[in-house]
């Protein structure tokens, strides 16, 4: 299990051209809170996105807002005892305890930090699934075997996806999400990172064209 205290990620695009970065942080539970911005067949995406779990890791709820091409949009994704709701829209999947935003690699941290799986163990199981575009929570079967402290055996049985997923043994978080998502290295941006003296300076001239 992670530490108790905040972890990030930055993560590349690999299926398109894109960033996400996210953060995961203890509140009464843990609160995973994030941004995706990536180019779409509809055009330009950004999507903010927050999943709340209590201390086990099972999902209370979530929400994404942000905008495809020119059109906004605003989800709302509830789980109740009943079951799912999405936009107040009752889904059932009340077996489902887990929430997987389809455009992001950060949910599978939560997944991962619920199963809390030993090396060698194996875990099938669904998810209810959210992508943009949707009107709808989709179950979507998952199946995680952890291979040894780092890396695990995924597989999407009816999407045909499957990968050997890395993950950052401080985060959680997919390090290696193969031909979907890869996360970068603060020595592999190093040098198109400002220091903090051009840093400064870019922020002050923003000030003085933004006050003018």
């Amino acid at each position: 299990m992670i530490e108790s205290k905040p972890h990030n990620a930055f993560w590349r695009t690999l299926y398109t051209q894109g960033h996400d970065s996210a953060l995961l942080s203890p509140a009464l539970g843990w609160n995973l809170t994030g941004m995706a911005s990536f180019w779409h067949r509809s055009g330009p995406v950004a999507v903010n996105y927050t999943v709340e779990v209590d201390e086990a890791f099972v999902t209370r709820r979530g929400s994404v807002r942000g905008f495809v091409g020119r059109r906004r949009f605003y989800h709302s994704m509830d789980r109740k005892p009943e079951g799912w709701k999405l936009d107040g829209k009752p889904q059932g999947l009340s077996e489902l305890v887990d929430l997987d935003l389809g455009f992001t690699p950060a949910t599978n941290v939560l997944q991962l930090q619920r199963l809390n799986l030993e090396v060698g163990e194996r875990a099938e199981f669904s998810v209810a699934w959210f992508d943009i575009g949707k009107h709808a929570l989709v179950e979507l079967p998952q199946v995680y075997e952890r291979i040894d402290a780092n890396r695990y055996a995924y597989q999407s049985p009816t999407t045909g996806y499957e990968a050997e997923l890395e993950i950052d043994p401080v985060t959680g978080f997919v390090r290696d999400y193969p031909s979907l998502w890869s996360m970068e290295e603060v020595e592999d941006l190093a040098g198109e990172l400002l220091d903090e003296d051009d840093l400064e300076d870019a922020l002050s001239i923003f000030s003085t064209s933004s006050a003018a």
